[in-house]
């Protein structure tokens, strides 16, 4: 095969390839968007805080973090609803007179 034949297939394979990968990425990037866009909702927050995965390398990793440690607005434990919490006895082990 002569250096002009491998440099056209290598071509053709890279005009195939190319797509295809555009392809995947977009479709992975869907699968991320579209379920931090529920949690952020659910959250109390802006769903499009979840178009932050668009940034390359960091963008993901900023999202996570801003919804791991936000605090959540979501309906308080009401805390009436648990029984009472008992006394520990007194004395442990109880004495004998």
């Amino acid at each position: 095969m002569d250096p002009q034949q491998s440099q056209q297939q290598a071509m053709h394979i890279l005009a195939v390839m190319l797509p295809m990968m555009a392809l995947f990425g977009i479709v992975f990037m869907v699968i991320l968007i579209v379920p931090l866009w529920q949690i952020a909702k659910k959250a109390g927050l802006s769903g499009p805080i979840s178009l932050l995965t668009l940034i390359p390398g960091v963008g993901l990793l900023v999202a996570l973090y801003v919804i791991a440690f936000m605090e959540w607005r979501v309906a308080p434990v009401v805390v009436a609803a648990y029984p009472p919490t008992y006394p520990p006895p007194t004395v442990y082990p109880p004495t004998q007179p």
